[in-house]
C-alpha cells in the first residue's frame, strides 16, 4: 500500500511519525506534496518518504490520499485531482476542519467517491492520539482497512459530523489545556522549592497515570476522586480551593470558546 499526503504541515507530519514509529508502513511507501517545496522536500528527505512534485502525482501514486491542507484549499485541490481519484477509486481521508462530507463530495462532483473525514489530535505522533471519524456511504467497503491504519495512531471513535466541533475542544485543543495544567502544577512545585524540570516530570507522570486509570476503570472520574480523597485530608482541601477559584467553570468556558471559534470557521 502507498499512502499519499497532500499537505505536509504539523498534523500530517504527526500522522507520518506515528505510522513510521510503529512500522505500520515503510517510509518508501509514503508520498507527499505540499505548497512550499522548501518546506516539504527537506522534511521528506529527513524522514525518508518520497516528495512528489504535484497533487496530481500523489493521486496517481497513492492507494489512500490524506488531505491535510488549509480548509479553503480543499475544494480546488479535490476538483483538480477528482478525475484521477474516480478512475482509480482512491479513498480520500480528509483532515479539513469544518468541511463536511457533503461539501467534499460536491467539490469532487462524485457522490460515489470514498471519503473518510477525520479529526485527529497531535498525540497521534506518539501513537496515543484520539481520532474522530465520519464516513460517507461510498467508503463502506474500505472502511475497516482505513480504521486499521488509523488505530495504529491511537484510538478512533465514530461521531456525527455535527459533533466534530465538540471533539475539537475535547481532544484537538485539549492537549494545550492539559499542558497548561501540568505547567501550573509544576510552577506550584517550584514555589515550594523543587527544580522546574523535577516538578514538571512529577506532574506529567501523575497526569499520565491518572488518565490511564480513567480509561482502565469502569468508574467515573468523580468516583475516582473519592478514592483519593480522605475525609478532612489534604486532597479535599486542595479540591475545595480549586473549586473556589473556579477550576471547573474555567474549563467549561475554555471548551465553550473553542467550540464557538471552530463553528465560526
Amino acid at each position: 500500500m502507498t499512502i499519499g499526503f497532500i499537505g505536509a504541515g504539523n498534523m500530517a507530519q504527526a500522522i507520518i511519525s506515528g505510522l513510521l514509529t510503529k512500522k505500520a508502513i515503510a517510509p518508501a511507501d509514503i508520498v507527499v506534496h505540499g505548497g512550499h517545496p522548501l518546506h516539504y522536500e527537506p522534511y521528506a528527505a529527513k524522514v525518508g518518504v518520497k516528495a512528489l512534485d504535484s497533487n496530481q502525482a500523489v493521486a496517481e501514486a497513492a492507494d489512500v490520499v490524506f488531505l491535510a491542507v488549509a480548509p479553503k484549499l480543499g475544494a480546488p485541490i479535490l476538483s483538480s485531482i477528482g478525475t484521477t481519484l474516480k478512475r482509480r477509486r482512491v479513498p480520500v481521508v480528509s483532515m479539513l476542519t469544518g468541511v463536511s462530507l457533503a461539501t467534499l463530495e460536491k467539490a469532487l462532483s462524485n457522490q460515489n467517491q470514498p471519503i473518510l473525514r477525520i479529526m485527529p489530535n497531535v498525540n497521534v505522533a506518539i501513537n496515543a492520539g484520539m481520532i474522530a471519524y465520519a464516513a460517507n456511504d461510498a467508503v463502506a467497503g474500505q472502511l475497516d482497512g482505513l480504521l486499521d491504519l488509523l488505530n495504529v495512531l491511537g484510538k478512533t471513535m465514530s461521531l456525527p459530523e455535527d459533533q466534530f466541533s465538540t471533539f475539537v475542544a475535547l481532544a484537538g485543543s485539549s492537549p494545550a489545556f492539559v499542558y497548561l495544567f501540568i505547567d501550573s502544577l509544576a510552577r506550584a512545585g517550584v514555589k515550594y522549592g523543587l527544580e522546574k524540570n523535577e516538578a514538571t516530570a512529577i506532574a506529567a507522570q501523575a497526569v499520565m497515570g491518572s488518565a490511564k486509570n480513567v480509561l482502565a476503570s469502569t468508574q467515573s472520574p468523580f468516583d475516582l476522586i473519592d478514592q483519593v480523597s480522605s475525609p478532612g485530608g489534604t486532597t479535599v482541601a486542595g479540591l475545595l480551593a480549586m473549586e473556589e477559584a473556579g477550576l471547573m467553570s474555567a474549563v467549561v468556558k475554555g471548551v465553550d470558546a473553542t467550540i464557538t471559534k471552530d463553528r465560526q470557521g
